[in-house]
């Protein structure tokens, strides 16, 4: 591995990828592990190296409190991406993308491009520490650092995507740290970017906000992003999704983890995943 001095994100929405990136290398430990990500562990020791010992401590506290939905959550989007690529999609737009490797990952046919979309500071870490890792993606890679908040279309289009064809657009909760206005402009905005077929999800959690985990995350934030999924979220999305020319598809969590050896059942059977298919222009016209 090459030298390394990235920019860590000590701070911020960013901040919360590193926690993701502690849970992906976690699970690739493990011997029953549901996915393996060989770079998590090279964010880990990246990041690592650039906090005050206490401040990441209790970042890897609060990552194990989120570890075990995350962790299956990681894993249902991989089937997602698995399943997209064998329907012949072959553009897949990360929203929101982290430390996301799947680019590497996944073995992705070179035939597929991926474009990551994050702010500028989350790539100002991640990208030197890919390029110390010495890495190529198995598939086209295209990294796009720009704000949900503002114009992400144009570089998007800028760096070679085609709203010709079907796109799979990949929320992990990104979506989550918007507010309703700017997560609307979103929705439209990748509405106008999808040719018929294209597929979009978007999940509803189960959080309490006043509780340990999600207090926590709030305090290492900053208090720059709301942790607080409404629980109209999933709801409003959904019919903006179907008056856009959108199907809708909703899917349990329990139902969706059954297939796997994991605690992690919830009470609530509208926490879920709502996976949406773009109309062709036929049935779009009526």
């Amino acid at each position: 591995m090459g030298e390394i001095n990235p920019a860590v994100p000590l701070a911020g929405v960013a901040l919360t990828a590193i926690g993701v990136a502690v849970i992906r290398a976690r699970e690739s430990r493990r011997p029953d592990r549901l996915y393996s990500d060989p770079l998590a562990q090279a964010f880990v020791d990246a990041a690592r190296a650039g906090f005050p010992a206490q401040r990441w401590e209790y970042l890897e506290e609060l990552a194990d409190q989120f570890y075990e939905g995350r962790t299956v959550a990681v894993r249902l989007v991989d089937d997602r991406i698995k399943e997209a690529v064998a329907a012949c999609i072959t553009q897949i737009v990360m929203l929101g993308a982290g430390l996301d490797t799947r680019a590497f990952r996944m073995d992705l046919p070179d035939s597929v491009t991926v474009f990551e979309i994050d702010l500028p500071e989350l790539f100002e870490f991640k990208e030197p520490v890919l390029a110390a890792a010495e890495v190529t993606p198995s598939c086209r890679r295209h990294v796009i650092a720009a704000d949900l908040r503002s114009d992400w279309t144009k570089p998007l289009c800028d760096s070679g995507f085609r709203s010709h064809i079907p796109t799979l657009w990949v929320d992990e909760g990104a979506l989550a740290y918007l507010p309703p206005e700017p997560r609307d402009d979103v929705v439209v905005a990748l509405t106008d970017l999808s040719a018929p077929g294209s597929q979009f999800g978007v999940s509803r959690y189960a959080v309490d906000a006043d509780s340990s985990p999600y207090a926590g995350l709030r305090s290492l934030v900053g208090g720059q992003a709301s942790v607080d999924v409404p629980d109209d979220t999933i709801r409003g999305v959904c019919e903006r999704l179907d008056g856009l020319g959108w199907d809708t598809k909703f899917r349990s969590w329990n139902d969706a983890v059954t297939q796997f050896d994991r605690v992690v059942a919830v009470a609530d059977p509208e926490v879920g995943h709502v996976t949406a298919v773009r109309r062709n222009l036929a049935e779009r016209a009526h």
